[in-house]
């Protein structure tokens, strides 16, 4: 049976998400440590998520970024119970994702295995004591920037993260691309930068991915960052399926 196309907005959101091209987006990620998956996220939905910025009930925690030399701009981590298009994102994305993080661990020979459920997950999480949500809303304004970092949080990892640009690149901001740099062992960085439009989900390498050389698979590890907004304000939204310490 043919998927429907990703794009087609009278679809749920957990069909919509369960029917991208999550195939491609394994060569993508096994290649390149990232994958575009198309459009996601309706403008109604992005104006659903940026409508509620304001709305302190919905997050646990308001982080400005200077105060810790993050970079410039704040971001806001929801609390329990996530809104429910974030949850359904989360929780359609993460099984088609665990099987792609269990073949890597295969290729990584590591014994980790992650399981269909996110709740299951999320259990796993909540026993080793990381019990904070993660998914968080970010807002960057004119001069604004993220530097490169790891999203972490714990020993308990999951190995990809999502994100979704909220505002329009054409009308609201300019600059403010996404950055993604992998570490290669005795190599130079390779930078790669990723523009999204609104809407647009990305899925990336939380911490490392498995790269082919001579003697099989090893590990590279990657770190993600935004680039200096020059003009504009830009939302997004990081879907993160681990919670934190």
């Amino acid at each position: 049976m043919m998927n429907a196309p990703a794009h087609d907005f009278t679809m749920p959101l957990k069909e919509r998400t369960t029917v991208l091209d999550w195939a491609k987006a394994e060569e993508n990620l096994l290649e390149r440590g990232f994958a575009k998956l198309g459009p996601l996220l309706s403008l109604a939905e992005c104006a659903y998520f940026r409508a509620r910025y304001q709305d302190e009930a919905l997050y646990r925690s308001h982080i400005h970024m200077a105060r810790y030399s993050f970079g410039k701009g704040e971001y806001k981590y929801y609390r329990y119970p996530l809104p429910d298009p974030l949850a359904t994102m989360r929780e359609a994305s993460f099984k088609p994702l665990s099987h792609i993080a269990n073949r890597w661990n295969e290729r990584l020979s590591r014994d980790t295995r992650y399981p269909d459920a996110h709740a299951d997950y999320t259990a796993r999480c909540h026993a080793k004591g990381q019990k904070r949500p993660t998914p968080l809303i970010l807002k960057y304004e004119t001069g604004d920037y993220n530097c490169l970092h790891q999203d972490l949080y714990g020993e308990e990892y999951f190995p990809f993260q999502m994100a979704v640009l909220l505002s329009d690149p054409e009308t609201e901001f300019t600059g403010g691309e996404f950055v993604l740099v992998e570490n290669r062992p005795r190599m130079q960085s390779r930078p790669q930068v990723v523009s999204l439009k609104q809407g647009e989900a990305v899925v990336f390498a939380v911490n490392e991915r498995p790269r082919l050389g001579s003697r099989g698979y090893h590990r590279t590890s990657l770190r993600h960052g935004v680039s200096e907004i020059t003009s504009g304000m830009r939302y997004m939204l990081g879907v993160i399926y681990h919670d934190a310490a």
